[in-house]
């Protein structure tokens, strides 16, 4: 069956099989590089979108189909295209929501990334913490991320006197 299944003689399939094993393995790589080059092209988009607050950027977005490892990515580039900054990015799938939030080392003594993302992450059923400059959280209430990212700004402007 084994041999059939992988198209082979069955003198072939452990040679057969290992190919296979292989290509998938290769093909999970190209996957990965693709959705980094997505989550970037989605951040460099997203830059855009930024609010000003006094000398202050503030951005909180949901990206759709990145992991938490391209979140973060997509957090550093935006720290570096943005200058002076506040990013939320979230992101939900499979009914979990990842959170990360960056602060740019200017701001990080008015605004704290693990208090940001704390204050996000409870109101999508989560909790979560970090550095000053660069935190992460999970939730498991993926419906309420919007509504959760929208409040980002309000929060900044408190924090931020203005």
């Amino acid at each position: 069956q084994v041999a059939q299944l992988v198209r082979a003689g069955r003198q072939d399939v452990q040679s057969r099989v290992a190919q296979l094993v292989e290509r998938n393995r290769l093909l999970e790589k190209e996957l990965e590089r693709i959705k980094e080059k997505l989550a970037s092209a989605a951040g460099s988009d997203l830059a855009a979108g930024a609010v000003r607050i006094g000398s202050v950027n503030v951005l909180a977005a949901a990206l759709e189909g990145v992991d938490p490892k391209s979140l973060r990515e997509a957090m550093d580039r935006l720290k570096d295209r943005l200058g002076s900054a506040v990013i939320v990015l979230g992101t939900a799938a499979d009914g979990k929501v990842s959170l990360v939030a960056g602060v740019t080392k200017d701001q990080v003594k008015t605004v704290k990334a693990g208090d940001l993302v704390k204050y996000v992450a409870e109101q999508v059923g989560g909790r979560g913490g970090g550095r000053p400059d660069m935190a992460q959280a999970g939730g498991n209430d993926p419906a309420a991320l919007p509504a959760a990212l929208a409040s980002v700004e309000a929060w900044v402007r408190q924090r931020l006197g203005g």
